[in-house]
This record gives structure tokens, sequence and C-alpha cells, in this order.
């Protein structure tokens, strides 16, 4: 299972990751909410919210645990499904998410930056949403959120099933002190630290990310 999220997050990453994915695994895609065609819905973000939005995929897509890989927003709303949802994951990928408290970083998400960042396909996801007018509001709420989330030792201590962490060297928002800390903080984990890779390190290092991942997925 595939969560994609981050306001920037770029298509090309998961396109490769579901075709080399889905040689041998049945795939489930799902953007987060307000990201691709999912609702963005009038209740205040929470983070139980994000983990249940998934959840109500899961529940009708298959009966199997699932075997979860998040990026970024994807990668955080992971690591509260895999706490309150135990039962219906088998392993967790997480790129580019670590541990987080209020004031740690600093979100911004504004239109200028997105076209900034990637043009085309921040008018592409426009032009899926049901709702762009909202987009600025929405972005504003996701800012808000981020802003003042904690996932830390009493979230990831919990997690029972499997974990590979992989963030690149270069990630500003994922700092290698910071994945180290939630390497640590998980109890059974794995932890990949790509070389010159930054925060859409799936993208730009395919095939070191691939060299983790496909054993990972493989192993019992």
């Amino acid at each position: 299972m595939l969560l994609h999220g981050g306001i920037f997050g770029a298509t090309i990453e998961m396109a490769r990751l579901i075709d080399s994915l889905s040689r041998t695994n049945q795939i489930i895609a799902v953007s987060t909410r307000g990201h691709g065609r999912s609702e963005i819905g009038t209740e205040p973000m929470t983070y139980e919210q994000r983990a249940k939005d998934v959840y109500s995929v899961v529940k009708e897509a298959t009966t199997k645990k699932v075997i979860m890989l998040g990026f970024s927003d994807g990668a955080f709303t992971g690591f509260k499904y895999a706490v309150t949802y135990p039962e219906t994951i088998k392993k967790f990928i997480a790129v580019g998410a670590t541990e987080l408290y209020p004031g740690m970083r600093t979100f911004q998400f504004s239109k200028e930056a997105a076209f900034n960042a990637d043009r085309e396909y921040f008018e592409q996801q426009l032009a899926l949403m049901s709702e762009p007018n909202r987009w600025e509001a929405f972005a504003t709420g996701l800012m808000k959120f981020y802003s003042g989330l904690t996932v830390d030792s009493a979230l990831f201590s919990k997690i029972q099933c499997p974990v590979l962490l992989i963030a690149g060297d270069r990630d500003d928002g994922c700092p290698v002190q910071n994945v180290i800390n939630t390497y640590k903080m998980i109890p059974n984990c794995r932890l990949g630290i790509v070389p010159n890779g930054p925060h859409s390190v799936i993208q730009t290092h395919f095939d070191v990310v691939w060299e983790m991942v496909e054993p990972f997925i493989r192993s019992n």
C-alpha cells in the first residue's frame, strides 16, 4: 500500500514504485486528504483523522494485512496508522519523516512556493482537486496541523510491526540526527540513509531506495 502526501510531492517517484511493486503485489495507492482527488473535508485536521482515512480505504480494499509505504506526509500518517490499527499492517516503510515537535520545523506551503518548486506538477494537482479554490485554506490548515504536531517516543515505542526508515542525508526537513533518533525509538526498525539524497530521495535515488525496499518486503 502506498501513501502519498506532501504539498509539493512528485508523481514520478510513486509511478516508479507502483510499476516495480505491481509485478508481485496488489497495489493500493492512496493520496492523503487534500491531495490528488482525495477530498479536503470540513472538519479540523487531526492525526487520528488521517489514520482513520487510510483505514477506511484498507478495510474496503482487502481483508489481508498490508505492507505500507508512506512518503513525507504519507509517512507521518503511516506512523499513526501502525499504532492505531496494528492488526491490519504487516510492515511499514517510512520515507522522509522523523520525530517532530512544535517549533522544530517551519512549514511553508504557499502557492508561490508550490509553483516555484514544480509548476507543471502543481497545475496538475489543482486540476485533479475537487475544490481547487480551497487549496490555500487547506494548505494553511496543514501548516497549522504540522506546526503543532508531536511525533515522539510515546508513539514510536508502540509500533509493533517491522519498520524500514529511509531518508536522504541532505533532507532539510529530516536531519540525519533526527533520523537516527527516530530509528532508536522504534522497537523493530531498520535504517537506510541515502548519501547525497534530498527529501524527494525516491525520485532522485530510486535504484538505491529500491535496493532497500525490495528485500525488506521479501523478508520474513
